[in-house]
């Protein structure tokens, strides 16, 4: 795995992987669910990724769109690919909610809505909490194949 996908924790986030990217928890929270999609591949811009990688990426969005919809049903989706601190192709997807989000009994608000996200902005998950929601989107997504 590349150096940016270590920096996300890896083995502590993983979702799913693919054949060419991985998905994972963003260990900073910003809305609930946020997500990590990163490339496996050593490229530092998206035009250098190959052809299969770019075409697997599509169904991925697909997959995390849908799945999320289903799960917390968000109001819009927002993918920032910076590569600016972590060099490798990576996108950000913070799914946004107009109210506040249920998981297992807690609200988490998105306190930007309608706003663009704020990277410095993280809501309140502690181990046990992101544990449990990595397991349950987990599932999910294991459940979608």
């Amino acid at each position: 795995m590349n150096s940016t996908i270590r920096n996300f924790r890896y083995k502590e986030s993983l979702i799913k992987e693919y054949n060419h990217w991985v998905l994972l928890l963003r260990p900073k929270q910003v809305t609930l669910s946020s997500l990590i999609i990163a490339c496996k591949e050593d490229a530092e811009s998206f035009s250098t990724i190959s052809i299969e990688a770019s075409s697997e990426l599509f169904i991925i969005i697909k997959e995390v769109e849908s799945i999320l919809s289903s799960l917390f049903s968000f109001d819009k989706i927002n993918y920032l690919g910076l590569m600016m601190v972590d060099k490798h192709v990576h996108f950000h997807v913070f799914p946004r909610y107009s109210s506040p989000c249920i998981f297992r009994g807690v609200a988490y608000q998105d306190i930007n809505w309608p706003k663009a996200p704020d990277l410095s902005d993280e809501l309140l998950l502690n181990k046990e909490e992101f544990a449990k929601l990595r397991m349950f989107l987990c599932r999910s997504f294991i459940s979608n194949e």
